[in-house]
């Protein structure tokens, strides 16, 4: 199964032939804005039901495809405080209706938006809204299986080939990172994690190798094996190093290397998840899943000149006799000592050794740039509320990295606050005594630490050795961090809420159209 694709719906007249589509969907901000034939009726309508124009509704229309005609309204967009996910939301409102009127091949049409300053993607958000709607959970489609999914194609009313492409990329990207997310400890649990990227990139042009033996993470990755080391005593538990690349055709101009937190279930280690707060923790993976979801998106896209490679840290951190503990002194592969703060703060050490191999390769690229993706902290949640938390070295923050970012996932929905990386997120984490280099953490929770989000990206900078590629080296390398642990799940729910894939879209639109 798959998400539902986006297939061309030249215009209104296209998705009123006869049984290719089955109902029509109209995104607008107002009544005024729905086009004709439809208006008039419309209008007429909204006389006697004053829902239509304020909600989602449903008129049976001798003109719309399968007689279904749902009037989706935005509100309003130009307050200063609107953007481009009323979009989005409108339209899952409306795949939904459409969904429980019984189609199964919907058209959406975004009408008088497209033409408003930041909203030039409406049709692309549109289709992404709709999918995010009706992605439903692996295990319940494994259950189910087709019928949980009648809706399997959307038409787009006005979208070109390169759109559509574009669309199903970032669509089919976006839906294995929900899979990844969102699927519950055992049934992806790390190898069977490691199992569903291999096949989610088999015959494409992205490469996969997966590390599985003990030994050689033991070897060149202890901080990782560090974190895996109580779930050793169980091998369905067995943690995994994911490695994933794409090598464009012809010359590389810019060079992406990702580091993914895949913590399939965190239950804190030792200093153990209570009252409650354990829930939801499957979903820890959410970084590892979105970088994957980024390389599907790349994979169906194959751009021009963009070489990308991704490590995935596929770990679970459990409990048990040979679980880690604080004041443990662990070294990591940049020769770092790290004093074990807190054993619920293992995401930056299953990345650290990872993002020391990443920034050596980096040396090498074209023009590299260097990311983690984690649903890191509590404090991100906190401090940012919904959006995805970018934190970013001096040479990333010269080339507008994030900005950049930003500014693009606005007009895709994917929506993100850039933080400064400051002197004092390097103050906390240095060691307090001569036996180590380097402090993982505090032992609060990071919502009620002071800069709770921003310090551990000086601690992955320092354990990995980007500290010394800064502004002031001689081979400065950008890189960013961004903690998704705000914007990871629909609400702030991790036991319930759907996933949203964070960051595909943003870095799609950047970097691969």
């Amino acid at each position: 199964m798959s998400y539902a694709h986006a297939i061309a719906c030249a215009g209104l007249d296209a998705a009123n032939a006869q049984g290719q589509f089955d109902a029509l969907i109209i995104i607008s901000a107002n009544l005024d804005s729905v086009p004709q034939p439809y208006l008039d009726q419309v209008r007429q309508s909204s006389a006697v039901d004053s829902r239509i124009g304020k909600q989602c509704t449903l008129l049976v229309s001798e003109a719309a495809p399968g007689q279904r005609l749902i009037i989706a309204p935005t509100g309003p967009l130009t307050r200063d405080y609107d953007d481009v996910r009323r979009v989005f939301a409108a339209a899952k409102a409306g795949i939904e209706l459409a969904k429980q009127a019984g189609a199964a091949k919907p058209a959406l049409y975004v009408s008088g938006i497209s033409e408003l300053a930041g909203y030039e993607f409406a049709s692309e958000v549109a289709f992404l809204g709709a999918n995010q709607a009706l992605w439903q959970p692996l295990e319940a489609r494994e259950y189910h299986g087709e019928a949980i999914s009648p809706i399997q194609a959307i038409g787009v009313v006005g979208a070109d080939d390169e759109q559509l492409k574009q669309m199903n990329a970032v669509a089919a990207g976006q839906y294995a990172a929900r899979d990844l997310c969102g699927t519950e400890p055992e049934r992806m649990a790390p190898p069977r994690f490691a199992d569903y990227c291999v096949e989610l990139f088999k015959n494409t042009k992205v490469t996969t190798e997966v590390i599985s033996d003990i030994a050689t993470i033991d070897k060149d990755y202890p901080l990782l094996s560090t974190v895996a080391r109580a779930s050793y005593a169980v091998e369905r538990h067995h943690p995994r190093v994911v490695k994933l690349a794409y090598v464009p055709e012809g010359d590389v101009e810019r060079t992406l290397i990702f580091v993914g937190k895949g913590l399939v279930y965190d239950t804190g280690g030792a200093d153990l998840k209570v009252g409650g707060f354990m829930a939801g923790m499957s979903r820890d993976k959410g970084g590892a899943a979105s970088v994957a979801g980024f390389m599907k998106a790349v994979a169906e896209a194959q751009p021009k000149g963009v070489k990308v490679i991704a490590y995935l840290a596929v770990v679970r951190n459990s409990i048990g006799s040979d679980c880690f503990v604080p004041d443990e002194i662990i070294t990591g592969r940049e020769g770092v000592r790290v004093r074990i703060g807190n054993t619920d703060a293992e995401g930056r050490l299953a990345m650290g050794d990872l993002l020391s191999e990443a920034k050596d390769l980096a040396k090498n690229e074209v023009n590299p740039e260097i990311f983690t993706v984690a649903t890191l902290t509590g404090h991100a949640a906190r401090a940012v509320g919904p959006y995805s938390a970018y934190v970013e070295n001096g040479p990333a923050r010269a080339a507008k990295v994030s900005q950049q970012l930003v500014e693009h996932g606005d007009l895709w929905a994917d929506c993100a606050e850039v933080s400064r990386s400051r002197r004092e997120d390097y103050d906390f984490v240095q060691p307090r005594t001569q036996a180590d280099d380097l402090l993982s953490s505090n032992n609060a929770p990071s919502a009620v630490t002071a800069r709770g989000h921003q310090f551990p990206m000086a601690f992955l900078a320092i354990v990995s050795g980007l500290d010394k590629h800064g502004l002031d080296s001689d081979q400065p390398l950008p890189y960013v961090h961004m903690d998704i642990a705000g914007s990871g799940v629909e609400g702030g729910d991790w036991q319930h809420g759907k996933p949203t894939a964070p960051t595909v879209a943003a870095l799609f639109a950047k970097y691969c159209r």
